[in-house]
């Protein structure tokens, strides 16, 4: 599978499965992690065993058997939401990839948890990481028309990066996109609410993922 079948596939699960992460892939989200980590001065960590990045509603009511999570935190220097949305999107993706389901939690979640895993970094979110017990399902989807608008004949990259948008996970479900294209150029807006930059980083995230980044640039 690769990042588009893994966007096709990929649902949120808040139901686990007792059954632990292999080390071997541990090890591989480790390393996509640090990568992100490198390339886009953040402070993500996985944790393994332990519940406690989220709050209690999270794991009494909303989800069962969340073992591990991902700890989604970086300085906070004007960009960090977008860029945890942006970073988590690629690790949630890969963590498909290899077989795993995730649920992104970005309200119901322990920001003192996260800044101790961080060693203090500035919390944005956890995202809950294991074998789910069902693989999700697709939600109610708003359409490429509802949030798209392309000057002129619309060549297929931009059909393909408006159909992955379109699976991304929002806060609230909200997917309150808008995208435009005109050539080569896109610009992509995201109207203000909860979790706003945080939707901005992971929408730019799927769209570059459908329509491939040589095929354009952001306006």
């Amino acid at each position: 599978m690769d990042i588009l079948g893994a966007i096709k596939a990929r649902h949120t699960v808040r139901r686990y499965t007792d059954k632990p992460i292999p080390k071997e892939l541990v090890e591989k989200l480790n390393k996509r992690i640090r990568d992100n980590n490198e390339n886009h001065n953040m402070n993500i960590r996985l944790i393994v065993g332990s519940s406690d990045g989220l709050d209690g509603f999270a794991k009494l009511v909303m989800g069962k058997g969340v073992n591990n999570y991902i700890a989604l935190a970086g300085p906070d220097d004007g960009s960090l939401g977008e860029k945890a949305g942006y970073c988590g999107a690629d690790i949630m993706l890969y963590a498909q990839i290899l077989g795993l389901n995730t649920w992104w939690i970005g309200g119901m979640y322990s920001k003192k948890a996260v800044v101790r895993d961080t060693d203090g970094g500035c919390p944005v979110g956890v995202i809950a990481v294991g074998y789910g017990m069902t693989q999700g399902v697709q939600h109610r989807m708003k359409t490429s028309g509802d949030i798209s608008f392309y000057d002129g004949e619309e060549p297929e990259w931009f059909k393909n990066g408006v159909d992955a948008l379109l699976l991304a996970p929002t806060a609230m479900n909200r997917m309150a996109f808008t995208v435009k294209g005109s050539g080569n150029k896109v610009s992509i807006t995201c109207k203000n609410g909860i979790m706003s930059d945080v939707d901005m980083g992971i929408g730019k995230y799927f769209f570059e993922a459908g329509a491939g980044k040589d095929n354009f640039e952001w306006a």
